[in-house]
């Protein structure tokens, strides 16, 4: 299979394929930051593709096909620099695991990556509505009429994390800013009543639908499930962790949000897709891109 595509624009390359076959052919340390949001597990079929990770029978033999993919990860990417990790607990049902609760999907990838080598640098948690959760899911859990049944089996909604992994050795190219570009109160300032910055443990902030456009990304065929990143958390994300120019990877670029954000700020970006609808959504995102970015040279001209 390897490469079937591939969408070369003005900073970026997105390639239609298999990332365990194409990212073999990169060059050790070639990137210099890796964000991205693996498929999680077997909970959700993206679609019908031996391939596809999403289609694995358990989380064993998820992590079985996943690790050919970590450890390419590893050795990509610079020494010294980051790669970020968009992930979720997972919940359990009894049909499929006998019991209802929640499964450390989260302490799973950590262990994963740190078995490669990479070092568990930090994490944040993404706040989300659990009323939202609740709606969308019916989780028993969460449903209000469980408290009056038995509140023991009620529980809490499920954050996002961020899960934050870093490549042993020196960083040769450090990623500097200053008071101008990056302010102390971006950073650490306390807002009342809540932190809403960068460095806190818990970004309450975020708006779960910011994201790119994914209609025009769904196959009627086999698409069960498609959530793309937020471009908020991406910003952050490159804004922290980026110099202009770098190369920012994500192995699995869906929609091609990690691209298209990186790319927006002045970045250079690498992506990698097995699933032909969500490729070609994100070669319209970052057509689409292109387009508002010559205008605004265009704009800049006239001005």
């Amino acid at each position: 299979m390897k490469v079937l595509n591939v969408k070369t624009g003005n900073g970026y390359q997105f390639i239609h394929g298999d990332t365990c076959e194409v990212i073999r052919e990169f060059p050790n340390e070639s990137v210099h930051c890796e964000i991205y949001s693996p498929p999680f597990s077997s909970l959700y079929t993206y679609s019908n593709s031996d391939r596809d990770l999403g289609n694995s029978k358990n989380d064993a033999q998820f992590f079985e096909h996943f690790h050919f993919i970590t450890t390419e990860l590893y050795r990509i990417l610079k020494a010294g620099r980051i790669m970020a990790v968009h992930c979720m607990n997972l919940p359990t049902s009894k049909e499929r695991d006998g019991y209802i609760g929640i499964k450390d999907f989260r302490g799973d990838l950590i262990r994963e990556f740190q078995s490669v080598g990479f070092i568990y640098h930090g994490e944040v948690a993404i706040w989300k509505d659990p009323v939202t959760q609740m709606q969308r899911t019916k989780a028993l859990g969460l449903l209000h009429k469980q408290i009056k049944k038995d509140s023991c089996m009620s529980r809490m909604g499920m954050a996002d994390y961020i899960i934050i992994m870093r490549k042993q050795g020196e960083n040769l190219e450090p990623v500097t800013h200053t008071n101008e570009t990056y302010p102390v109160s971006e950073w650490q300032q306390v807002a009342s009543p809540i932190w809403e910055y960068e460095n806190s443990p818990v970004w309450w902030d975020i708006n779960q639908s910011d994201t790119l456009n994914v209609q025009a990304a769904r196959d009627g065929r086999d698409e069960r499930h498609i959530a793309p990143l937020q471009l908020p958390v991406i910003e952050r994300l490159v804004k922290l962790y980026t110099n202009p120019n770098d190369i920012v990877f994500t192995p699995f670029g869906g929609i091609a949000s990690e691209l298209y954000q990186s790319v927006k700020m002045g970045r250079r970006a690498i992506g990698i897709e097995l699933k032909e609808s969500y490729w070609k959504a994100g070669c319209d995102n970052l057509n689409r891109l292109e387009m508002e970015k010559n205008q605004m040279d265009i704009f800049d001209f006239l001005g």
